[in-house]
């Protein structure tokens, strides 16, 4: 049941008690895939989840600006502090709550996102009258998970199977040339970088060019399968008293 199509009726009587808030970023993916990627992405494998999830399950409406000011220097996007979004999905998540789906997996499409996520949901458990855990899909697809970029293969190619209408498919070579292979600037393990626009000309980290709709659907259906086994963990877990 996804609440922004529902009624408040129909939101009132469903059994669920389970709800999925995506989370993602408005930012720069290149010349080639849409700001919104990362929304999308993360909205894709919750509805995917939902619809295979053996029992009803809430999807809340997405949280589409995350903390992305590393790609600042590239139009469009759009960023806000940490304080600022960790308080907003912390509300949200307390909205579900209210009404009866206190048990909640944020479903993350964005890295920035990742640090501040694991520390808010740690305080909904510690303080609040909820459950939630961070979920973030590219880390839930197997041996897939080390060839995440940014705008790469991985991203790309959930683009092309769930939302093929977004990727400008003649502009991959463009992408592929005016991008990066790595993530920063190094010298050892310290990152010199703060910026994306420090190491890549047009924000894109990774060739994708690999990418295929069929490598997103078998994306699709790993996230979306870890996902449900989460949600099964996440219903049964006791979180113990609050503070």
């Amino acid at each position: 049941m996804h609440l922004e199509r529902e009624t408040w009726t129909d939101a009132e009587e469903s059994a669920a008690e389970v709800a999925l808030l995506p989370v993602g970023s408005t930012e720069q993916h290149g010349p080639h895939a849409p700001l919104g990627t990362d929304t999308l992405d993360a909205e894709a494998v919750a509805e995917a989840a939902a619809e295979r999830y053996a029992d009803p399950v809430v999807v809340a409406p997405a949280i589409p600006v995350g903390i992305a000011e590393e790609h600042r220097e590239f139009a469009g996007t759009l960023w806000t502090t940490e304080s600022t979004f960790r308080a907003y999905v912390r509300d949200v998540v307390g909205s579900l709550a209210s009404h009866g789906w206190d048990r909640v997996v944020v479903v993350n499409g964005h890295g920035g996102n990742i640090a501040a996520l694991k520390e808010v949901t740690a305080q909904i458990v510690r303080h609040d009258d909820a459950y939630a855990v961070p979920f973030t899909w590219f880390d839930e697809v197997g041996e897939h998970s080390s060839e995440m970029g940014h705008a790469g293969p991985l991203e790309t190619s959930l683009l092309r199977h769930t939302n093929p209408e977004t990727v400008h498919e003649d502009r991959l070579d463009e992408a592929a040339e005016g991008g990066s292979a790595r993530w920063g600037n190094w010298q050892g393990r310290v990152n010199l970088a703060v910026d994306s626009h420090e190491f890549t000309d047009n924000g894109v980290v990774g060739d994708p060019r690999e990418s295929s709709a069929e490598l997103g659907a078998e994306l699709l259906e790993r996230s979306a399968d870890a996902l449900c086994a989460l949600l099964d963990e996440v219903r049964e877990r006791d979180p113990g008293p609050r503070i």
